[in-house]
Formats: C-alpha cells, sequence, structure tokens
C-alpha cells in the first residue's frame, strides 16, 4: 500500500510540475517589500526593536526555459533594522541604540510548483553597515559611536503568491535583514 501512495504521489507531483506556468519571465520586472520578523541582529536578554526589520528588492527575468519552466532573476536589495539595548540602575538608564543597513545583489531560481505560486531560490552578496551610539544618564565626554561595515552572504528562498496579474503576497525565509520576511510583490 506503501509503494503505490507513493507512486500516485510521484505521478501526481510529475504532472503538476509539467503543467505549470513560469512566473517570471525574461524582462518582467518585480519589486518586493517586506516586514521581517526573527531578526537575525541584536536578539536576547536587553534588546528592544526600535523599528522592525523592513526590506525591498528588486528582480528582473534574465533566462528563461532552465530545465523547462524554471527562469534566472536578478536585481537589488535593501534592508534595514533598529535595535536598542537598555539598562536601567537606581533611577537612571543607559544603553546603546544599534542601526543595520544591508545592501547587497541577488540571483535567483524560479521554478513554479503550484498554480499562481512563483517559488524560488537564490543567493545574495551584499554589504552590511552598522553602526552603534551610546545614550542615557551618563557623562557627555564619555558617550561612544562607532561604526562598522563588511561584506555578507545570504540563501533564501520564498514564494509569491499571485492574487492578480500584478499583484502577490510574498514570503522569504534564510538570512539577510531578518530569518522571515513577510509583504507585497508587484510585477511593474
Amino acid at each position: 500500500m506503501k509503494k503505490v501512495v507513493i507512486t500516485l504521489f510521484a505521478a501526481f507531483l510529475a504532472f503538476s510540475l509539467s503543467a505549470q506556468d513560469n512566473m517570471l519571465t525574461k524582462g518582467e520586472k518585480v519589486l518586493n517589500l517586506g516586514i521581517g520578523l526573527g531578526s537575525t541582529l541584536y536578539t536576547g536578554s536587553g534588546y528592544t526593536s526600535s523599528i522592525p526589520p523592513i526590506s525591498a528588492s528588486f528582480e528582473v527575468g534574465v533566462k528563461d526555459d532552465v530545465l523547462d519552466v524554471g527562469s534566472i532573476g536578478v536585481g537589488g536589495y535593501l534592508g534595514y533594522a533598529s535595535s536598542k539595548w537598555e539598562y536601567t540602575y537606581f533611577g537612571g538608564n543607559w544603553g546603546y541604540k544599534y542601526t543595520n543597513f544591508i545592501l547587497g545583489a541577488r540571483g535567483s531560481f524560479h521554478y513554479p510548483l503550484v498554480d499562481k505560486l512563483d517559488t524560488y531560490t537564490g543567493l545574495m552578496l551584499g554589504f552590511n553597515v552598522v553602526s552603534a551610539k551610546e545614550f542615557g544618564d551618563i557623562d557627555p565626554l564619555y558617550n561612544y559611536s562607532a561604526s562598522s561595515s563588511g561584506l555578507i552572504w545570504s540563501w533564501y528562498a520564498g514564494g509569491r503568491y499571485y492574487f492578480s496579474e500584478k499583484f502577490a503576497a510574498m514570503a522569504e525565509i534564510g538570512y539577510g535583514i531578518a530569518w522571515l520576511n513577510l509583504g507585497v510583490a508587484l510585477k511593474l
């Protein structure tokens, strides 16, 4: 019985994979706008999020008919997050405010698995700019700030479910400004 179920499932999957249309074709442009959940930055005791992680990515289809109905897209990524760590003591407070800004280039492989759902995975290579500033009830002479930056990379996987030809709900998992980004996608 188990073999029959597996065979039927494989046949159904093979039929549905070949029956789907590509959701990102050569020359099409898509803008993703998202809010992050589960930030990869500054988590733990004492941290609060001032601004939730937000992201925007833009993608252009560059190659069709990869593995029959797949496609390749390239584009850019912007992500921003702000957090604060604060310590309260005897009526005073002290802490740091942190900001992260990620600018990156992405490449995605799209393969349709379900009708109206654009499923994809890809890699991003980017630059992360980080800054920190001390605040609170301290002597202004000892008020410190710092900044740093460096190269980062990430893998991601996502999907865009199209409610109409131009509008979709979007979800992505991976390492970027957040572990999970939820939002909207617009075909331009």
